[in-house]
């Protein structure tokens, strides 16, 4: 999207110019999160990573997660992970 914009040819006193629009493509899951069986008090990482970069939310339910001593976030690139610590049976 950041090539988007006006594009001029010149040539001595002559010129030519064309408008480029550049049309985003999607946001897909390129590797989706996968179910994970661990134990109590132990932690887990779940992994999804994503066709392009772009900002993730992670969400139990409906309730939106923030980071905390539990919950750790981490996105490299197209890649998103969140760590959640000390698991109890009702995390799941």
């Amino acid at each position: 999207e950041s090539d988007a914009g006006d594009y001029t040819c010149v040539c001595g006193d002559k010129q030519s110019t064309a408008s480029l629009a550049v049309h985003a493509l999607p946001v897909l899951f390129k590797e989706e999160l996968k179910n994970e069986e661990v134990q109590e008090g132990t932690s887990v990482s779940l992994r999804c990573e994503l066709t392009k970069a772009a900002p993730v939310q992670w969400k139990i339910g409906s309730r939106v997660l923030k980071a905390s001593d539990k919950y750790q976030m981490r996105q490299l690139g197209t890649t998103a992970e969140l760590f959640i610590h000390d698991l109890e049976v009702k995390d799941a």
